[in-house]
């Protein structure tokens, strides 16, 4: 005799057929045919080696052995109910963990914490700062924020948001006040200490490019191990800085820094990574916010 359990098919099967004493209504409740009901009660009729149903007018009734297992199945199928309803309510209870650059984190989502908590109350939301945090996707992050130039890799969906826009922003104290309203020639670039990051090799030459400069008449006057660090520098004067747009919106809004050479759009895109599968239902809401945020900086 094998200790084997029948299939769990045929066993919610049995266990509906049970309850309503009817294998059509066992078919609709468990929405498949009723010919797939009655198969799958023969299969565990000859798996078992014992009668389960007896017929009784037009309808069923269970046998002696029926009821014994009626007896099993009601119970188990119960507790695994129970069980999944738990699971679920843990799942929407748990916290959405979102990564994000730290740069991004300190200097655009922090100060609108209080507005998405206002508009967004049902959002359970932790942040957190990793420049590795992309690795740990959908293991212990549910979502990552970041910069980044597609194609995107396979395993993520990516939901883009908005286009990087960069451009060198300074103190004004930095740069002499304009003689008239045209800005000053970006050749004045070359007067000015100018600020690195090593998280964003590649912004000068990109904006360098983009207005026709020769990307070899740069300065190296400084390099910063972070993005956050290099517009700390700007703003206490010592240099020009290069900066995506949304992270200096504050400081341009206030004056403490100025953007007189204005902002490329660059090939990457804000894009919010997610794991491949069905998402959580509170993504949705966080994409809907987030479109709302950056939209509203465009203005």
């Amino acid at each position: 005799m094998s200790d084997r359990l029948p299939s769990l098919n045929a066993l919610r099967a049995f266990d509906e057929t049970a309850r309503t004493l009817s294998v059509t209504r066992a078919a609709e409740a468990l929405h498949v045919t009723h010919g797939a009901v009655s198969r799958q009660l023969k299969q565990l009729e000859e798996q078992l080696g014992v009668t389960l149903f007896r017929r009784q007018g037009r309808g069923l009734a269970l046998t002696q052995e029926g009821e014994l297992l009626r007896a099993s199945t009601s119970q188990a199928f119960e507790r695994l109910g129970q069980a999944c309803t738990q699971l679920r309510r843990r799942a929407s209870e748990a916290p959405l963990v979102l990564g994000c650059p730290g740069s991004f984190l300190a200097r655009w989502f922090i100060p609108r914490l209080d507005r998405l908590k206002a508009q967004c109350p049902e959002l359970n939301l932790h942040l957190t700062a990793d420049e590795e945090v992309a690795g740990r996707l959908g293991t212990d992050v549910d979502a990552v924020l970041r910069f980044a130039e597609p194609p995107w890799p396979d395993g993520v969906r990516v939901v883009e948001l908005a286009p990087e826009r960069m451009g060198p922003v300074l103190a004004p104290e930095r740069l002499d006040a304009p003689s008239s309203d045209a800005p000053p020639p970006a050749a004045d670039l070359a007067t000015l200490p100018m600020l690195h990051t090593r998280s964003r090799p590649q912004a000068w030459s990109q904006w360098f490019a983009a207005r026709g400069l020769d990307p070899a008449t740069m300065r190296h006057d400084q390099s910063f191990e972070h993005l956050h660090y290099m517009l700390e520098a700007a703003l206490v004067g010592l240099g020009v800085a290069i900066a995506p747009s949304y992270l200096v919106e504050e400081d341009l809004r206030t004056g403490r820094l100025i953007a007189p050479w204005g902002f490329i759009e660059t090939p990457a895109r804000l894009g919010l990574w997610l794991p491949a599968g069905a998402p959580r239902r509170d993504i949705d809401r966080l994409v809907e916010w987030l479109q709302q945020e950056l939209a509203r900086a465009t203005h």
